[in-house]
């Protein structure tokens, strides 16, 4: 039983002094392999190379918020959508007043494709209230 241990331990050694023999191409590639896909960096930790930087500075506009969540349906009228631009769809809408179109867009509309928020859930109610007077300052 002895010898098998110290013969299980001799392989042990062997594979592991095998290891170090690997050449800069190798370990380079193995390196490359389990390096990590990003890195974390906390709000004020000064050794991630770099400053800081606030990921929301203030609202965005309107328009920006309507290119990074709305146009995916407004664009192309997906699910009945009324299209960006199209006065006779929104004619009807516009309507209603801004009141009822901000909480439509808010709260997405019961039936229909329209969720809330329009799916964008980092976006502030302030925000969606300027995307959707951006819709109505371009379908009228």
């Amino acid at each position: 039983m002895t010898r098998f241990i110290f013969a299980l331990l001799g392989l042990g050694l062997a594979v592991t002094v095998a290891a170090v023999d690997l050449t800069d191409a190798q370990r380079s590639d193995i390196e490359a392999r389990i390096k990590p896909m990003g890195e974390v960096c906390l709000q004020g930790d000064t050794s991630c190379g770099g400053p800081a930087v606030v990921a929301n500075a203030g609202p965005r506009s309107g328009e920006d918020v309507y290119n990074a969540a709305c146009m995916a349906c407004h664009a192309s009228g997906v699910a009945g959508a009324p299209m960006q631009g199209d006065v006779t769809a929104w004619a009807d809408r516009i309507a209603k007043g801004t009141d009822v179109l901000y909480a439509s867009g808010v709260n997405g509309v019961a039936g229909t494709g329209m969720i809330a928020k329009g799916g964008c859930m980092t976006c502030s109610d302030e925000e969606i209230h300027a995307a959707v007077d951006f819709m109505i300052a371009g379908s009228q």
